[in-house]
């Protein structure tokens, strides 16, 4: 893998690194990128999708490369992990509410939320944050343990376009975000995220380091962050706090603002307007929303332009200025959603659309969150072919990049070509499965309970609460439960914890960090979850000997992303159901199935219960994209085994 690696940061010619578990494909990919930083005084960068990949390159790999390496390299190693200024407290702001100008500080203050309530969760929550700003040095939130919710965080960090700047700041020589871009901008090495990855490569603005070379990890979410980090939504409550904020900046004692005026109004005709139309994807567009939209778009632009004016004259107090630059940053985006959104419902063929647009309706038992209007790219896959292959070096690398026995299919999501060899093509790739460590089929068992139902949409039937059972009695606990949906975790939770006589944790009913904690801690608890838990839980060892799949994960026909691209593919004259829906069901089942073998001395079982897997004609696509484990239907066989592996002794 390091000499693929290397290969193509001399060549220029891309390369995607399927590599299991346990290979050390970090530092793979790290050693070629160290010697093309060094040699050529460059800086590398390094976007992975998780927190827990960007923490042990900084704290672990990194630093043991460097300490290796000091005696070839003649120099200190320097990195450095850059993360969106969104990431890091921001002095002003967190100041600004403590002003002796009150009313300079509740502008700068968001007028959702009462900071000063030391009562509620959200008021403690605030409260540690200004008692954490005076002790941190990094000034990064995932620093603070235990964390705090995005509401309370919001009152201490502003976004990059609501930065008021390092010059005109009053804290500008202490902005934790900025040390931390100075900090990379002398790095060999950069580790950051995928989304900031994106936005430096999709925008205008430069949020990273000068660099050639991209190495992505966990490349197989590369899409999913993407796409997010250029989606975006209009809310009224969202609206109408931007309309407020505005008026304080632009109200006067003689007259008050019309645009701002008209910006609420407008909120409250889109929060009606959004209330009475059904949930999901939207093809077409009423007249009344059109208006609305129209209105959001018209009022949030002229509000921008009167606090452009008012910002003109604010050189002098950097809190007003910061102020307007945040309700600037709010309104310009506003301005730019609500066209996109017109523009989405234009007049092309609805399969040829570039952006997919819904609605978002929280359950009836959530009050705190709006119904939403969202808008998401269609593809991104033409983003980042002309804005990162076209322009730098890319090693896209990940245990799970093969689905179906192909790096087709996620190549082309990614907007390479099918081939990838292909000699008139402006952006030559090449993919290489370098194994894995493990003995897959000696070490593993996938077992397929064909004589289960096919699973239906009322949830899980009772053979399947049975067929847990007795597996997770011939275990012995162990067991990580992995469901497509909370409602089926809980619903297995409830059934199961009184009748296999085993700790059970269920998904939410704290942390998840501290469940997963727990759950290894002892070998008989069982831990049951949804989404979060088919990626990145690590429990080596005899805590985990078996993965029970209660269905393939395909998305949910009524999903708007999903619907919208397999319809597109079909358009084409593809198939959208195995080019989108298959795909992305592979690639969560690849994942979920490599919760089991984390060590050479692991044993287990992944238990799948859906009978599709192979009784129906995808069903070969999507096995092809697991590891390949030894695999039988048969229940009495698969329970002896884990009977047997439950009564070994661990030192074995």
């Amino acid at each position: 893998m390091a000499e693929a690696v290397w290969s193509a940061i001399e060549s220029g010619e891309h390369v995607a690194v399927q590599a299991g578990t346990g290979t050390g494909k970090s530092l793979a990919y790290l050693v070629p990128a160290i010697r093309h930083a060094l040699l050529t005084n460059t800086t590398v960068v390094v976007a992975t999708a998780t927190i827990a990949l960007q923490r042990q390159l900084i704290d672990r790999d990194l630093p043991r490369l460097a300490e290796a390496l000091r005696p070839a390299l003649r120099c200190d190693l320097e990195f450095a992990i850059l993360k969106g200024r969104r990431n890091y407290l921001c002095l002003n702001r967190q100041r600004g509410g403590l002003a002796d100008d009150p009313a300079s500080a509740s502008l700068y203050s968001d007028p959702l939320f009462d900071t000063t309530d030391t009562v509620s969760p959200l008021g403690r929550q605030v409260k540690r944050l200004h008692e954490w700003a005076e002790e941190t040095v990094t000034g990064d939130r995932d620093e603070l343990v235990p964390g705090v919710m995005d509401a309370a965080w919001r009152q201490v960090s502003v976004s990059a376009q609501e930065c008021v700047g390092a010059q005109r700041c009053l804290f500008g020589t202490q902005c934790f975000a900025e040390k931390a871009r100075e900090a990379a901008g002398k790095a060999h090495v950069v580790v950051t995220n995928h989304a900031l990855l994106a936005i430096d490569a999709t925008s205008d603005i430069d949020v990273l380091p000068e660099h050639d070379v991209v190495i992505i990890d966990e490349a197989h979410d590369l899409v999913d962050r993407v796409t997010s980090a250029v989606a975006g939504e209009l809310s009224g409550p969202g609206i109408d706090a931007a309309a407020r904020r505005a008026a304080r900046l632009t109200d006067t004692p003689d007259a008050k603002s019309v645009a701002a005026d008209n910006l609420r109004a407008a909120a409250s005709a889109l929060s009606v307007d959004l209330g009475d139309a059904p949930e999901g994807r939207m093809d077409t567009l009423s007249d009344a929303l059109a208006a609305t939209l129209t209105s959001v778009q018209d009022a949030a632009g002229t509000c921008a332009e009167e606090i452009r004016a008012v910002a003109k004259s604010l050189e002098e107090d950097p809190q007003r200025a910061a102020a307007c630059k945040l309700a600037l940053a709010t309104l310009d985006d506003l301005h730019l959603t609500a066209a996109r959104m017109l523009d989405g419902f234009g007049e092309r063929e609805v399969a040829k659309r570039s952006d997919v647009i819904w609605l978002d309706k929280p359950p009836a038992d959530d009050s705190r969150r709006p119904v939403t209007l969202r808008v998401a790219p269609l593809e991104v896959g033409g983003l980042l072919r002309d804005r990162l292959f076209r322009q730098r070096t890319v090693a896209l690398t990940s245990a799970t990049l093969v689905l179906g026995g192909s790096f087709t299919p996620l190549a082309i999501q990614w907007g390479l070509s099918p081939g990838g060899d292909e000699p008139d093509d402006e952006v030559p790739w090449r993919g290489i499965d370098v194994g894995s460590p493990f003995d897959h089929p000696r070490s593993g068992i996938l077992y397929v309970a064909r004589h289960l139902p096919t699973p239906g949409r009322d949830g899980l039937a009772p053979a399947y609460l049975d067929e847990m059972a007795g597996l997770i009695d011939a275990a012995g606990g162990r067991t990580l439960g992995l469901f497509s949906s909370m409602r089926a975790a809980v619903q297995a939770a409830d059934a199961l914890r009184d009748q296999i006589g085993y700790p059970l944790l269920c998904q939410g009913e704290d942390v998840t960090a501290q469940l997963v904690k727990q759950f290894a801690a002892d070998e008989q608890t069982c831990l049951f979850g949804t989404l979060s838990l088919w990626q990145g839980v690590d429990v080596p060892g005899s805590a985990l000997q078996l993965v029970i799949i209660d269905r393939i994960p395909f998305p949910r026909p009524d999903d708007p992303l999903t619907s919208a691209r397999q319809r597109a593919v079909a358009a084409r004259g593809g198939n959208g159901f195995m080019t989108v829906a298959a795909s992305q069901a592979s690639l969560l089942l690849a994942q979920g199935a490599g919760r089991l073998l984390r060590t050479m001395t692991d044993r287990g079982v992944v238990a799948i219960l859906d009978p599709r897997l192979v009784t129906a004609r995808y069903g070969d696509f999507i096995r092809k994209s697991l590891p390949p484990f030894w695999t039988t239907t048969d229940p009495a066989l698969v329970r002896a085994a884990l009977r047997r592996l439950s009564a070994r002794d661990p030192a074995q």
